[in-house]
């Protein structure tokens, strides 16, 4: 069956390092099989903590779609819409073991229905081909679920154990319930950079009200590489964050 997993949580609460993380424990993994991992989030802030150069992007075949589409040229048109495929594929940024897409920025005001829609099409048939897909999203789910794909089975919520980040696990939680995302069909919350033993599992648990499926240790390892622009992928394997991390995924891929 295929795994599509999001990784959504409020900014500043370190997603994007814990997908990073994700990354580098899942990639050669026999269960994980053919890998793509998207960067969701407009600040390519997961290309950055991977490592991956490339200017391609989504957002940058949306505009060109864009521009075919206002400028009353049937045959611009045509030409784009026989060329998006290829398009999108070459957006895809090969890795050992993993492959990378970034859906960029995507802000261009007005109704752009039938781009998104032609997008979300031309981006269906080229998720078909992987067997676990990990998304690195924004805040919300928002994005996710219109722009990249409507099939995520499995939703995590990464916090800290502050007010507005619990907060923001409890909004996105409401918009599951509420059919936002009708595939999913596990929720669970991430607790990430908590410090000391003063917190049990039960007491955070009690926070959120979702299945806690682990807890990651603040780790000044993952905040100096983060500091210094460093690629998580460097990280010594006896980080403990990163062993907190291979447990969760132990889980969430039982």
């Amino acid at each position: 069956m295929q795994k599509i997993v999001a990784v959504c949580g409020k900014g500043g609460v370190g997603k994007t390092a814990v997908t990073a993380m994700m990354t580098r424990e899942l990639r050669g993994r026999p269960s994980t099989g053919h890998f793509l991992v998207v960067d969701a989030d407009p600040a390519l802030g997961l290309m950055y903590a991977l490592n991956v150069q490339s200017d391609k992007t989504i957002g940058a075949v949306r505009d060109k779609v864009l521009q075919a589409a206002e400028s009353g040229n049937a045959g611009a048109r045509a030409e784009v819409a026989n060329e998006l495929d290829y398009l999108i594929t070459s957006s895809l940024i090969e890795e050992k073991d993993y492959s990378v897409i970034a859906m960029g920025h995507m802000d261009a005001k007005g109704c752009f229905c039938s781009v998104n829609g032609l997008l979300r099409d031309a981006l269906g048939e080229l998720v078909e081909k992987f067997d676990t897909i990990l998304i690195d999203g924004e805040a919300g789910i928002e994005q996710i679920n219109r722009q990249v794909v409507d099939r995520i089975n499995t939703l995590i919520l990464v916090t800290d154990s502050s007010y507005r980040g619990v907060q923001t696990v409890h909004h996105i939680e409401e918009m599951v319930k509420n059919g936002a995302i009708d595939s999913c069909e596990m929720v669970g919350v991430v607790f990430n950079r908590i410090q000391g033993d003063n917190r049990t599992l039960e007491e955070l648990q009690a926070l959120v009200g979702l299945p806690v499926l682990g807890i990651i240790p603040y780790d000044a390892t993952v905040q100096n590489f983060d500091a210094e622009g460093k690629p998580l992928f460097d990280l010594p394997d006896d980080t403990p964050a990163l062993k907190a991390v291979g447990k969760i995924i132990d889980k969430v891929f039982a």
